[in-house]
C-alpha cells in the first residue's frame, strides 16, 4: 500500500501545481461535424528564472502532423452505446494481460471508460492511475468512480509534457487513441519510460492508418509503421502486438536495453 500512498500524493501536487491547458483548434475524429474544439493552450513559462522552461510543442514528429487535443465537450463520444461493436473493447481488455495487483497506467484516461474496467481487473491489491490534461475529465472520471462505487483509481492531473508519474513504479501503460495528439511526444515517452518497471510495458492502440474503411480523419490513425519508427527512437522495442480488432492496432513496447529515449538526451528536460 506505500506505492498507492505515494501515487496519491502525486495526485495532490499534480492537481495544485499545474496549469490545466488544452490544444486550440481541436478536429473531430469521426469524418462527422461533430463540434469538439479545444482551448487555446495556456502559456506555462515564466518570468522567473528560477521556473524551469516548458518545452516547446511540436507540429510534425518525425514527419507526421501531430493532431489537436479531443475537448473535453466530446467526453460522451467516448461511452457512446456503438463502442463495443466498433473497436471490440472488450476484446482489448482481454488481451492486456492485465494480473490482479498490477500497478497500470490510463494515459489519456477521459472520463474513465478504460479506467474503471482495468480497476476491477486488477483488484483491490493493484490500481490504476488515470492521466489526463483536461481537469474536466478528471471530474467526470471521478463522478464515474463514485457512481460504481470504484476505489483504486487515482486520478492525476498532467501536462503536457510531463504525465507527473513515479519512477519505477508502473507494470503497464495503456495509451488508446490518445498518442497521436501528444504535442510533446519525446517528453512524454521518456516520462513514461521512467515510470516503467523493468519488465514494464506501454500499449499502443491507434486506429489504423493503412484501412481507408476505418471512419475515422486521417489525423487521427497512425500506421504500425510509424509507431513502431516513433517508439524505437525513444529507447522502446517492439515485443508483440494483437491484431485481432476492427478499426486498431494493439502494439506493446518495452524498454529497450540499450536505447536512450531521444528527450533524455535534451539537458533541458
Amino acid at each position: 500500500m506505500k506505492s498507492l500512498y505515494r501515487i496519491a500524493w502525486l495526485m495532490v501536487i499534480g492537481v495544485f501545481s499545474l496549469s490545466p491547458a488544452v490544444n486550440s483548434n481541436s478536429d473531430s475524429v469521426l469524418g462527422q461535424d461533430t463540434d469538439v474544439t479545444g482551448q487555446q493552450e495556456q502559456d506555462a513559462e515564466s518570468t522567473d528564472d528560477e521556473k524551469p522552461k516548458v518545452p516547446d510543442p511540436v507540429d510534425i514528429y518525425m514527419g507526421r502532423r501531430v493532431a489537436q487535443t479531443m475537448h473535453f465537450t466530446g467526453a460522451e463520444w467516448l461511452i457512446r452505446d456503438e463502442r463495443e461493436r466498433e473497436e471490440r473493447c472488450s476484446l482489448m481488455l482481454a488481451n492486456l494481460g492485465i494480473k490482479p495487483g498490477m500497478n497500470i497506467c490510463d494515459m489519456g484516461c477521459g472520463n474513465g471508460f478504460y479506467s474503471l474496467q482495468m480497476a476491477q481487473l486488477t483488484g483491490k491489491n493493484g490500481y490504476v492511475v488515470g492521466v489526463d490534461v483536461q481537469p474536466e475529465m478528471l471530474g467526470y472520471l471521478r463522478e464515474r468512480m463514485e457512481g460504481q462505487g470504484v476505489d483504486n483509481v487515482i486520478p492525476i492531473l498532467g501536462s503536457f509534457h510531463d504525465p507527473r508519474l513515479p519512477p519505477n513504479m508502473i507494470d503497464l501503460i495503456l495509451l488508446v487513441d490518445v498518442y497521436h495528439e501528444f504535442s510533446h511526444p519525446e517528453q512524454m515517452l521518456a516520462a513514461m519510460r521512467r515510470s516503467l518497471k523493468p519488465d514494464g510495458l506501454i500499449v499502443m492502440v491507434e486506429y489504423r492508418a493503412e484501412d481507408k474503411s476505418v471512419p475515422i480523419k486521417p489525423l487521427h490513425k497512425m500506421s504500425k509503421k510509424q509507431v513502431n519508427k516513433e517508439l524505437t527512437a525513444n529507447g522502446f522495442k517492439l515485443v508483440k502486438e494483437f491484431d485481432g480488432l476492427p478499426w486498431q492496432h494493439m502494439m506493446f513496447f518495452g524498454k529497450d536495453g540499450d536505447g536512450e529515449s531521444a528527450a533524455a538526451k535534451d539537458p533541458q528536460q
